[in-house]
């Protein structure tokens, strides 16, 4: 069984199982910190070997799985997803803190995203070559690289997973799944959803723990073929120094997202995808909009808007209805924002925000009041540094070829958005801004499960994509065949 009386296992081998440490670790709400979600294993480097040597004994047989069968054991799996869809938001906001209609949408597009690999999963093919011998033939093949390790973080800890094992086992690879330590529950349900859908033991392993615990143990041994990370760029660059030169890797990493707003903007648009950018999901989301690069001429009536917006925005449970500001996931995600608040007071000027909310049900959550900042320049923290929360800096900007250049002067090149309607900058912005994922008149956050996913500069490993048809290519290598008679 996955859980006992509140406690929660790791399945390795088909099994689900305690770690040999004989530890767990508690996993409680943000919303109240007297609700404990339940305790988990703290697995250790013998777990995780465990685990590997299951992956590596399930290959030989899974990558000889017809496809036909592995997509109906990824279709079963999103079934069992959308049949308790309810039950897992539910889980899931309790867990994590995001809005209840957020944490459903999130079950049912991990379910879409299965669907979508196991379609497009059956639509991988080589090529074929021409040449002067008609005794032979030469074509390419596509294989599975082998075990593969998955690590995910918190803020989206179902629809990360799915678009990372999907294609990583409809192309034949068994995996290694460790996820946060922070929403550990919602992965535990997913991997049940392979289980209900039939999945051979050992293909699909799930461990739980901290990284300092197990990270390397499922990282730098040979026997792993592939690494999918997303976390923060110091964890990403940490796996990549490393690993093994045979080992691939794939790194979505931090963001510092800008939103250039032109003099022609229309405000009440602009206000919305900055809200809508910056605050949903509390402002933790990896392309979030933590910049705003705002022209003169609209500047001030800009702002005024914005503030009369923000200070509007409902904060509460995501269990609640109307609730826009959720509260922040971890206490070290509390205590990381009100650090920056105080930075961001020290360097510009605080217009509203960022107080730790308390009184009533306040007390006993993650609680922060969304923050504004303007008269920022980019030799502040607070413009280049990634905070990971409901925090905003205004950058006033000459024009637009001044926005263009302070947008693209961090280090981080994952998201971007301009809003305009002069045709002359939605033509030049995407080739000018150093972004893997460019919008104009959206917000930066979101993405499709059919389009490729992935950032530039320190935003990722710039190697393979997730996400979309591309997300398949990470997961399997090609091999040159020629046939001759």
């Amino acid at each position: 069984m996955a859980s006992t009386a509140g406690e929660f296992n790791n399945y390795i081998d088909g099994e689900w199982c305690k770690s040999v440490s004989g530890k767990t670790f508690e996993n409680r709400n943000p919303a109240d910190t007297d609700d404990l979600i339940g305790t988990f294993q703290a697995s250790v480097a013998d777990d995780a070997a465990r685990a590997i040597s299951a992956a590596q004994a399930a290959l030989a047989e899974w990558k000889q799985t017809p496809l036909s069968k592995r997509a109906k054991i990824l279709n079963a799996a999103a079934d069992h997803l959308e049949a308790n869809a309810d039950q897992f938001a539910e889980e899931l906001t309790r867990e994590e803190g995001k809005q209840l209609a957020a944490s459903r949408g999130e079950v049912m597009r991990s379910a879409q995203t299965l669907r979508f690999y196991a379609v497009e999963g059956q639509t991988l093919y080589g090529e074929t070559f021409p040449t002067d011998d008609s005794k032979t033939l030469v074509y390419t093949q596509r294989e599975p690289l082998g075990v593969v390790t998955v690590i995910t973080p918190w803020n989206f800890p179902i629809s990360i997973p799915s678009r990372k094992i999907g294609p990583a086992l409809i192309n034949g690879n068994t995996v290694i799944f460790k996820p946060s330590s922070d929403a550990p529950l919602i992965a535990t349900r997913l991997v049940e959803a392979f289980e209900a859908a039939g999945l051979p033991k050992g293909v699909l392993n799930f461990i739980t723990g901290g990284a300092r615990d197990i990270g390397a143990a499922i990282t730098e041994p040979a026997t792993v073929r592939a690494i999918s990370f997303t976390g923060s760029t110091a964890a990403g660059e940490h796996i990549q120094r490393s690993v093994p030169i045979t080992t691939r890797t794939q790194m979505e990493l931090g963001g510092k997202n800008p939103l250039i707003i032109l003099d022609d903007a229309d405000l009440d648009r602009a206000v919305t995808l900055t809200v809508n950018g910056g605050f949903s999901l509390t402002g933790q989301a990896c392309t979030g909009t933590s910049r705003v690069l705002v022209t003169p001429g609209i500047r001030k009536a800009y702002t005024e808007k914005l503030l009369e917006k923000v200070k509007g925005l409902k904060i509460g449970s995501g269990m609640e209805e109307g609730v826009v500001i959720t509260p922040l996931a971890t206490k070290s995600q509390l205590d990381n924002v009100l650090k920056y608040v105080e930075i961001g007071k020290s360097e510009a000027t605080h217009l509203c925000g960022g107080e730790r909310l308390t009184g009533g049900h306040f007390d006993k959550g993650y609680y922060v009041s969304p923050a504004v900042f303007t008269d920022v320049t980019q030799d502040m923290r607070i413009a280049k540094e990634e905070i990971f929360g409901p925090v905003i800096a205004i950058i006033e900007v000459k024009d637009y070829d001044d926005a263009i250049a302070k947008a693209n002067d961090v280090e981080y090149g994952l998201s971007a958005s301009l809003v305009t309607n002069d045709f002359r900058y939605i033509q030049r912005f995407p080739l000018e801004i150093e972004a893997g994922t460019v919008k104009v008149n959206g917000t930066t956050t979101g993405n499709l499960i059919n389009a490729p996913f992935g950032g530039l500069k320190r935003s990722s490993t710039s190697t393979f994509r997730e996400s979309g048809r591309t997300g398949l290519e990470f997961f399997s290598q090609t091999k040159t065949v020629y046939l001759s008679r």
